[in-house]
């Protein structure tokens, strides 16, 4: 843990075709706004600063979109909470044809340490309230995944602890795993 780590990233891109929007996953609200199960949210906040992006209201959430080889790419952070999400994902897909299986969600993982990022298609929902709500609302669990993992408590209930800020050792790798994880986004839209 902290800068001594090493974060692997696990890939499954090759030769899939690019996604055309992002979902990323989190808790409206200050009381939520640095917390683990926000990794999706703080990873939208770092790399939409770096595009100088301005977000919109529609869609049961702030969307706003760029463009990646020539194709416009959806962004969306909902602002329901977590067990709604799949509503706004829903509404903007429906709205800007985005096929379920061109989405790609961001969003935090216990079942992976802290700093792991994995890409992924497809897989079980981990029990992530996020994802469930994904899957019904897109009518499958076929979208993308870009999980960012966070660790399971040592002590304590799950919920308390995906809820809780990461710690001050954490947070000073924060910035070098949303790097990677960002970097990790852009290879994705860049794939044929």
């Amino acid at each position: 843990m902290g800068t001594r780590g090493s974060y692997p990233i696990l890939v499954e891109i090759s030769g899939m075709k690019a996604p055309k929007a992002v979902i990323f996953l989190g808790n409206p609200g200050r009381e939520y706004e640095k917390s683990r199960h926000n990794a999706g949210f703080l990873l939208a906040d770092r790399w939409l600063r770096l595009e100088s992006l301005g977000w919109q209201q529609k869609f049961k959430g702030e969307w706003t979109s760029l463009v990646r080889r020539g194709q416009r790419v959806f962004l969306v952070k909902p602002l329901t909470f977590m067990n709604l999400a799949g509503e706004s994902a829903r509404a903007l897909g429906d709205f800007y044809k985005v096929e379920p299986t061109e989405w790609v969600a961001v969003h935090d993982d216990i079942d992976l340490p802290f700093g792991e990022i994995r890409f992924q298609t497809g897989g079980g929902l981990g029990g992530h309230n996020g994802l469930r709500s994904l899957k019904q609302h897109l009518g499958t669990d076929g979208f993308h995944r870009l999980r960012i993992g966070i660790g399971r408590p040592t002590h304590g209930d799950v919920a308390t602890f995906v809820l809780s800020r990461f710690s001050s050792e954490e947070e000073i790798d924060l910035d070098r795993i949303f790097d990677r994880a960002t970097a990790l986004l852009e290879k994705a839209f860049a794939e044929e």
